[in-house]
């Protein structure tokens, strides 16, 4: 009979470290990739240091995105704003670990 007890709280004792092992190494590595929101915000950032802007936009699904031999997860986005008094569009990529901005294009 001890050596089941014994044995049951072995199984426990692995299973409970087993459970903080996974909880741990799942908030270590999803910690690089940054939340969207965040990502926006620095981009709108940047904007405003030219002038104001009229709206804003970014895709919460990172999707995988290759440019040349570079492959990784990006965001798609978009910014508003006038210029000359025209509303203009300008549309980007911005990479998912490091929030970069890969590729920006006006439309």
């Amino acid at each position: 009979m001890a050596a089941k007890n014994g044995q049951l709280y072995q199984l426990s004792l692995t299973g409970v470290l087993g459970g903080l092992m996974g909880v741990f190494i799942t908030r270590f590595f999803g910690a690089n990739r940054l939340n969207p929101d965040d990502i926006l915000e620095q981009v709108k950032r940047q904007f405003r240091q030219e002038s104001p802007i009229e709206g804003a936009w970014i895709e919460k699904h990172a999707v995988p995105f290759q440019k040349f031999a570079v492959k990784s997860r990006v965001y798609y986005g978009g910014i508003t704003r006038y210029e000359d008094d025209q509303l203009v569009q300008y549309q980007f990529v911005a990479d998912a670990e490091t929030g970069s901005v890969l590729d920006i294009h006006r439309l």
